[in-house]
């Protein structure tokens, strides 16, 4: 028996286009002479479709292209996901289609409400298990989060399925595909069926879908699996003459930890750009380690001819942050420009002289730099049609060493939820695969260079000490006496919590960025901006 699975990049809300896309793998997978074709869950409008499902317009036009799908191809079985309008309300479903009809239906029982998931706001939970057959096979259906539960297989392996297919739109953070592969390996071991594991790949906003589909046998070995972070069509073939057995194919070796992420990194911008039908990118180049980061990252998911830099020198940038810049905008291949922001900053001290009478010079007059080159970068972008890149990193965001409306400005942050010593790994990396960022930039401390002879470390304290404290209060949920009685100075905890929480109104503005960890800022981690929780954490002496 052979069945075709598509490692599938819809859309969200483009149900023409990705319904388009789905007859045409089916065409590729007719001339394989496939029992089957499978994609993964609500694939016809694309994971997550948020309050779009709320719409009774967006639904009718899902029913309209489905019909559309299943005349397409009457022999062939297809199996995707879509939102079901049922009695009562809306379910998250998987749709059996052939010989032009819905040949049979399951709806997701088990409705993840947790992290960046909240179907329950959507969607009614099914009960029914469904089993169908793929020929002469007992195929079981489950859509993802059913899978890490032990109820909804062990209902299939009850009611007599000797296969179970489980349709996902699951997100990359990162050792995502450890986690998937020790939950299957559970569920074969419960149940002792093969698992095939299907889905969806690409960006979509925040998320990035890492793809990286994979069948398991029933003894919970791992027998084929699909290349990810790539849209692909993959032909399983199975032994059923005795046992339902899939036959082992050559497996993907598994990517590192760094090499995934970059990748994520990569393509959540590359989808980005191009679902927002943007002409192409643009950021400010520093000569820091942040920009050039983000600008490999750009210019490997859009290609150099589509990205573009500006050099915005002051009086406090160093003449080695110049040249570094300079140097890799070549390497790369990127168009760009440098205009110094003196006279900017010149006009704006003059126009606010009789406002700042009597007061010191403080961070106001930094910010200030920073935002005549928000105003500028933010000119090209709308003149060119370019996406403007900010290049902030997690570390930054979490203690608000920021600039709103300045180096906050954007439209995209690919290195939001990428903590700062994960920049200089990636940075790091990136140079194993092609030398694109010159050296000093990555072994250079840190500097906003808004201040002479500023540094990062005068204001915040060393990256690695607070990276480890950031992670353990903002992913891992610790308290300030945990962080604490792990050895680290109160003083310090104290002034990193402190921050962390008078920040959140920067966040809460800043644009959106690629998910990596367990806990990104934006819809994964939604903390109030008024909040007298820091009151009870440092209160007042």
């Amino acid at each position: 028996m052979k069945i075709a699975i598509v490692q599938f990049n819809p859309t969200v809300g483009d149900i023409s286009g990705n319904a388009s896309r789905i007859i045409g793998f089916c065409r590729q997978a007719v001339e394989h002479n496939v029992t089957a074709i499978i994609f993964p869950e609500l694939a016809i409008t694309g994971y997550p479709p948020e309050d779009l499902l709320l719409r009774s317009d967006f639904i009718s036009k899902v029913e309209i292209e489905l019909e559309k799908i299943a005349n397409a191809f009457p022999l062939l079985m297809v199996i995707l996901g879509y939102p079901e309008r049922g009695e009562g309300g809306l379910f998250n479903s998987v749709a059996v289609l052939q010989e032009g009809v819905l040949k049979a239906n399951y709806r997701k029982q088990q409705l993840p409400n947790y992290g960046v998931f909240d179907e329950k706001r959507y969607f009614k939970a099914g009960s029914q298990a469904c089993v169908i057959d793929l020929h002469g096979i007992q195929a079981g259906l489950t859509i993802c989060e059913d899978i890490w539960t032990p109820e909804a297989c062990a209902q299939l392996k009850s009611v007599g399925a000797q296969l179970v297919i489980n349709l996902n739109a699951s997100p990359f953070e990162v050792n995502k595909t450890k986690k998937r592969e020790s939950t299957l390996e559970k569920r074969t071991a419960e149940i002792m069926l093969p698992i095939v594991y299907v889905n969806q790949v690409g960006g979509q906003d925040e998320l990035v879908f890492d793809g990286g589909s994979f069948v398991m046998n029933a003894e919970g070995a791992v027998t084929q699996s699909v290349t990810p972070f790539e849209e692909a069509l993959e032909i399983i073939e199975f032994d059923i003459q005795q046992n339902i057995e899939p036959l082992a194919k050559q497996l993907e070796q598994p990517l590192s930890e760094l090499a995934s992420i970059y990748k994520a990194l990569v393509l959540g911008v590359h989808d980005y750009v191009k679902k927002n039908q943007f002409s192409g990118a643009v950021l400010g180049l520093s000569g820091g380690i942040d920009s050039a980061l983000t600008l490999a990252i750009a210019v490997d998911a859009l290609g150099a001819e589509h990205v573009e830099v500006l050099l915005m020198p002051s009086r406090y940038t160093a003449d080695m942050s110049n040249v570094d810049a300079l140097k890799q905008a070549d390497i790369m291949g990127v168009a760009h420009e440098t205009i110094p922001i003196e006279p900017a900053v010149k006009a704006f001290s003059e126009m606010l002289k009789n406002s700042f009478e009597g007061y010191a010079l403080d961070v106001t007059e930094e910010n200030i730099q920073a935002r005549c080159r928000g105003v500028l970068l933010m000119a090209v972008s709308n003149k060119k049609r370019k996406i403007l890149l900010t290049t902030g990193n997690k570390s930054e965001m979490s203690v608000g060493y920021a600039t709103l409306y300045g180096d906050m400005a954007g439209g995209f942050a690919p290195l939001k939820d990428v903590p700062k010593m994960m920049v200089f790994a990636l940075a790091a990396y990136r140079n194993e695969l092609s030398v694109v960022i010159p050296t000093r930039v990555i072994k250079r401390p840190p500097s906003a260079e808004l201040a002479a002879d500023q540094k990062d470390e005068d204001s915040l304290p060393p990256y690695p000490i607070l990276d480890d404290i950031l992670a353990r209060y903002i992913e891992q949920d610790e308290s300030r006496c945990d962080i604490i009685s792990k050895g680290f100075d109160p003083v310090v905890v104290d002034k990193v919590l402190k921050l962390v929480e008078q920040n959140e109104y920067k966040r809460r503005q800043a644009p959106p960025g690629i998910k990596i960890t367990s806990r990104s800022f934006g819809r994964e981690r939604r903390y109030p901006i008024t909040s007298g929780f820091s009151r009870v954490l440092f209160p007042t002496k």
